[in-house]
């Protein structure tokens, strides 16, 4: 019987948002000393659409009698639109996704390590970070130092963390998205239902394009998304591209697209209101799949950090919150640093590596013919347990695996192009989303 693993420094959790947050309230509760360092001080703002899928509250119960302490607005309808203009409504019996915002998540979940026993240290902004010697040791921007024998590295899509270390020299542009949103009050801006997300996949705002005329001539399709996210007293209007595509065919910077986006919107009926721009922050988002392995000797990745965002969806909060729960336990239960990374890494591919992975293959899938995703709204639309499949698997009932058993099916055609496209993209170069060039 091992003892387990006991570092001699407190650990260092760099990154206090969803998944840094969520590692050191863990580790503490477990009676580890834990040290959360953040740049920020909070309540900071963060770059988000800020939708949870519902099952959040099933895989961590203390989140349902503390999300009261903020505001928090849950819907159950889902308006799901195709590059096409195609649409269907999918329509639940209960809460499908929380929509809260990231000012206010974050700073509470900060606030549950803190109340755990963590000890919260803002302003330190990572500059440097290397390992030797059996520990780990961090340098602020302004000189600070701080060593620790095991470090959980939760600090977002540009990790710096991961970067000092090699783990990840850089995403490739294929490989993320660029996310470009807005978070405004309801007086200025507005959705006109606020009880449903409204989400377009392939989404082409008219002569924003270059590739219009092209994309209407192929079966390819912008890869792309479009959403309206109905917050109590705010709403999210955003629209993001792979990187890739942004740079090769959309022919407008970040904001002007964001406000032809909201005009169109609002020409169609759906706001009411005009977009602001100080409201307006675009963020980079892994969609690659994560990073294999997401660790580094005594360092754990985590979130953003390590890839850990659905492909499809391009959730991340859930995911981020599952990956930091992981990393804390990895370390209460190892018996020592050799086994750390294993542990770790073993646990993220049981509970999301499979769905994670599929998602990546069904986004590219997916997108890769504009009649795909028209076939799975007209399923969605016409037939009652098409869309309540889709509902659960918004939800987190169903998992990847099962709605592509259970959709594809329906479709032999549609199955065998499927496997052929996870064939010739499981050994991809840029699977995993990072660049080595």
């Amino acid at each position: 019987m091992f003892a387990h693993f006991s570092p001699s420094r407190p650990v260092i959790v760099v990154g206090a948002g969803p998944a840094g947050a969520t590692a050191a309230r863990a580790l503490a509760l477990a009676g580890i000393p834990v040290r959360l360092l953040d740049r920020a001080v909070f309540p900071r703002n963060k770059p988000c659409g800020g939708g949870i899928s519902a099952r959040v509250l099933r895989r961590f119960p203390y989140l349902g009698r503390e999300l009261s302490r903020i505001a928090t607005h849950g819907v159950s309808r889902l308006h799901l639109e195709g590059p096409d203009g195609h649409s269907t409504v999918v329509e639940s019996d209960v809460v499908a996704a929380l929509m809260i915002r990231r000012v206010e998540f974050d700073a509470l979940l900060v606030a549950l390590a803190v109340e755990a026993g963590a000890e919260l240290i803002t302003g330190a902004d990572i500059a440097q970070a290397d390992e030797d010697d059996g520990r780990v040791r961090l340098t602020t921007r302004d000189g600070k130092s701080f060593e620790a024998d095991v470090v959980i590295a939760a600090d977002g899509v540009n990790s710096v963390v991961a970067r000092r270390l090699g783990l990840n020299p850089g995403w490739a542009a294929s490989s993320v998205a660029l996310d470009m949103m807005e978070e405004t009050p309801r007086e200025q801006l507005r959705d006109v239902d606020p009880s449903a997300l409204w989400v377009a996949y392939g989404y082409q705002p008219g002569p924003n394009l270059k590739s219009e005329i092209s994309n209407l001539r192929s079966r390819r399709i912008a890869e792309g998304y479009a959403y309206i996210f109905p917050k109590r007293d705010h709403v999210n209007i955003g629209i993001g591209y792979v990187l890739s595509h942004f740079r090769d065919e959309v022919g407008l910077a970040p904001y002007d697209l964001q406000r032809g986006f909201v005009d169109s919107l609002r020409n169609r009926g759906l706001v009411a209101g005009a977009s602001v721009r100080e409201n307006f922050t675009p963020a980079l988002i892994p969609i690659g799949g994560r990073l294999r392995p997401p660790t580094h000797g005594r360092v754990l990745l985590a979130g953003d950090a390590g890839g850990f965002v659905n492909a499809v969806t391009a959730e991340g909060i859930y995911y981020a919150m599952v990956s930091g729960e992981l990393a804390a336990r990895a370390i209460q239960d190892a018996p020592g640093v050799p086994t750390l990374a294993l542990r770790y890494s073993r646990a993220c591919d049981d509970e999301i590596g499979a769905e994670l992975r599929d998602s990546v293959r069904l986004q590219r899938f997916l997108f890769a013919d504009r009649r795909r995703i028209a076939r799975l709204i007209d399923g969605a639309h016409r037939e009652e347990k098409v869309a309540q499949l889709m509902l659960d698997f918004v939800v987190g009932s169903c998992s990847y695996r099962d709605l592509r058993r259970r959709m594809l099916s329906r479709s032999p055609a549609l199955l065998l192009s499927f496997m052929w496209a996870c064939l010739t993209t499981a050994a991809s170069p840029g699977e995993h989303g990072v660049s080595r060039t």
